[in-house]
């Protein structure tokens, strides 16, 4: 078996590499290569093309230890973004940051809601009851994609910049809102809805301890160990060990591994030495390797093949308008109420409308719980993909003669 998974686990990496170099020459983020390239590799192409090179190349057998890996990858680079994130820049803009957040899911959750009552009949499972149907309906169409928005802020250089800080901390708060309506949507489906409010409470309690005393005493353990003792592979080996361990505890709490991974890195002062020396020695890793994993693990869980109707296009395209005007609406609209320039107030709602791999996850756990169809899960990825798409091309124009003030 070890010799079938480090075939599958270079297959994916080298396509990954070649489609997502392929899309960086057409001006498009690399990372939406990586997913297209689990596409190709999957059902929707080479299983129906060649199903027998398939087999051969990505064997069944394999997908439980890629998944591994897979969530490996987002875990470690989550921690990453969160080690480039300034929270003394976040404070100072607080009220910028709540105001875009929380319209940015308000409006594409309502609007999500309007659309459910809509295609109810026409969409939902049977046996499925309207209200968990609109409710994972509304979050499928406010998801932010963390880990794809600060790929994207990566490749064009602004992770570090007052845009992509705020970006990225609006989505971190957007996703968190998203995994804690999601988890009610499952108590709702599996008749446990005392679970769900748990998860909703033990994340804001996890949130505003990790924040407060878990920052501050971070802050005097990195400042000890840089002034008394070297950084080196010892320090490392704690700070993996703390990242694995707040990933495991925000996964136990209900909400994905990937946020407790994140908000460890965001604990840590991203100018000390332990920082510096983290992302050296990682970075190169996570980049090459386990992220590009992790984007095609999901793109091979896709069936675009299963939309084949006139009818079924016109909805993708329907879910597409629905997601882009609710979520870039409201995110343009929360952040000129906060005060911010128009064409600023625009950038940030474009961010705010990338989706892809958080949207391919909760479209999963859809699927597994039987809320949507496999139809209308395919309709959905379209939607995730297409959105992704059209970030960088409009974020590029929107700031090509202004930049963030």
């Amino acid at each position: 078996m070890l010799i079938e998974v480090l075939v599958a686990l270079a297959v994916i990496v080298v396509t990954a590499c070649l489609v997502g170099g392929l899309f960086e020459r057409f001006h498009q983020p690399a990372v939406m290569g990586e997913v297209v390239a689990g596409i190709i590799l999957g059902p929707s192409l080479l299983g129906r093309v060649a199903p027998e090179l398939a087999a051969v190349l990505l064997p069944t057998a394999t997908m439980p230890f890629l998944g591994v890996l897979a969530q490996l990858g987002v875990i470690l680079y989550m921690f990453l973004t969160g080690l480039e994130l300034d929270l003394k820049e976040l404070r100072s803009r607080a009220t910028t940051t709540m105001a875009i957040a929380t319209s940015s899911i308000v409006v594409p959750f309502g609007m999500g809601l309007i659309l459910a009552k809509t295609l109810y009949g026409q969409l939902a499972p049977v046996g499925i009851g309207f209200t968990p149907f609109a409710l994972f309906l509304g979050v499928a169409v406010s998801i932010t994609a963390f880990p794809v928005m600060a790929r994207i802020l990566g490749d064009q250089g602004l992770q570090r910049t007052p845009l992509g800080i705020v970006a990225l901390t609006c989505a971190a708060i957007n996703d968190v809102a998203a995994w804690c309506l999601l988890a009610v949507v499952v108590g709702v489906t599996q008749a446990t809805f005392s679970a769900a409010i748990q998860t909703i409470v033990l994340t804001v309690a996890y949130i505003a301890l990790t924040l407060t005393a878990g920052k501050e005493l971070m802050v005097v353990l990195v400042n000890r160990v840089g002034a008394t003792t070297s950084v080196g592979e010892r320090s490392l080996a704690l700070v993996l060990v703390a990242v694995l361990l707040s990933a495991a505890a925000t996964e136990l709490i209900g909400i994905h591994a990937m946020f407790g991974a994140f908000l460890l890195g965001a604990m840590i002062p991203h100018e000390s030495v332990i920082a510096t020396y983290v992302t050296r020695r990682l970075d190169g890793i996570v980049r090459v390797m386990f992220l590009p994993v992790f984007l095609a693990f999901m793109g091979l869980r896709t069936q675009i093949g299963l939309v084949q109707t006139t009818n079924d296009w016109l909805l993708c395209g329907v879910f597409i308008a629905v997601g882009t005007i609710g979520k870039s609406g409201g995110a343009a609209v929360g952040a000129m109420l906060a005060g911010l320039h128009w064409r600023d107030s625009a950038a940030l709602g474009i961010l705010m409308n990338t989706r892809g791999l958080v949207e391919l996850i909760v479209l999963n756990i859809g699927l597994d719980l039987g809320v949507i169809s496999p139809r209308l899960f395919s309709m959905l990825v379209i939607m995730a993909i297409a959105t992704t798409l059209m970030t960088a091309p409009i974020l590029r124009a929107l700031l090509h003669r202004r930049p963030w003030s």
